[in-house]
C-alpha cells in the first residue's frame, strides 16, 4: 500500500535553471552518477520533449523528478514515436511517502491525449501497474533488450493508439550509452521473480 502523499507537494515542469539540480536529485535517488549523466544526455538530445520532464517540490525543495523521453517503436507498417517513463526518481529521504506515485500520476495526466500512442517502461510489476501499466509482452511489444526482464517490460495505450501498433521498442541512443537498459548482474536476481 502506498502511503498518503505529503501535505503541500506540488508538481511542476522542471525549469531550464534547476538542470544540475535535477541531474543530482536522480543520481542521489538511484546512488549512482550514471543515471544522473543519462538524464544530462537525454535533455541535450533528439529524445528530450521540451514540457515533459516533471519536478515534485515539497516545501520549496526538488524532492522527486520523472522524466518521459521520446523513443522509436519499430512496427511492421512504419517506425512510430512512443514515449518512454525514464527514469522516476525520489530523494531516499522522501521515499515511501506516495511522491513516486503521484508524480507517475501528474506525468501520465499531461501525457494524455498526446500523439505518442504507447507509453514504455523498465519497472517493478507490482508497482506499475496501479497506474495502468499492463506487460508489453502479450500486448505485442518486444523488449529493447533481452537483458530487460520480461515482467519489466510494461506499456500504457494511449488513445492515439491502433492495433498495428506493435512490434520492438528501440531506445533513444543515450539509454546504450549510459548502460541504462536492462539489468546487469547480480541487479537481476534482486528483483524477486523477474527472470530474463
Amino acid at each position: 500500500m502506498t502511503a498518503s502523499p505529503p501535505t503541500g507537494l506540488t508538481f511542476r515542469p522542471e525549469a531550464a535553471a534547476e538542470s544540475a539540480a535535477v541531474d543530482h536529485l536522480v543520481t542521489e535517488a538511484f546512488g549512482k552518477a550514471e543515471v544522473g549523466r543519462l538524464v544530462a544526455s537525454l535533455r541535450a538530445s533528439a529524445a528530450w520533449v521540451d514540457g515533459l520532464s516533471f519536478v515534485a517540490e515539497l516545501d520549496g525543495t526538488a524532492v522527486g523528478h520523472v522524466l518521459f523521453t521520446r523513443s522509436l517503436l519499430d512496427a511492421p507498417r512504419r517506425l512510430v514515436e512512443v514515449l518512454v517513463l525514464s527514469p522516476l526518481a525520489v530523494l531516499p529521504a522522501h521515499q515511501g511517502r506516495g511522491i513516486g506515485s503521484e508524480l507517475v500520476r501528474h506525468g501520465l495526466e499531461q501525457v494524455h491525449g498526446r500523439p505518442e500512442p504507447v507509453v514504455f517502461l523498465e519497472g517493478s510489476p507490482s508497482y506499475y501497474p496501479r497506474f495502468g501499466f499492463e506487460p508489453g509482452g502479450p500486448l505485442g511489444f518486444r523488449r529493447p533488450s533481452l537483458r530487460v526482464p520480461e515482467a519489466a517490460f510494461q506499456v500504457i495505450r494511449q488513445p492515439s493508439y491502433e492495433p498495428w501498433m506493435t512490434g520492438t521498442l528501440v531506445y533513444a541512443e543515450e539509454f546504450w550509452r549510459h548502460d541504462c537498459v536492462g539489468l546487469r548482474g547480480e541487479s537481476l536476481q534482486k528483483l524477486t521473480g523477474l527472470d530474463p
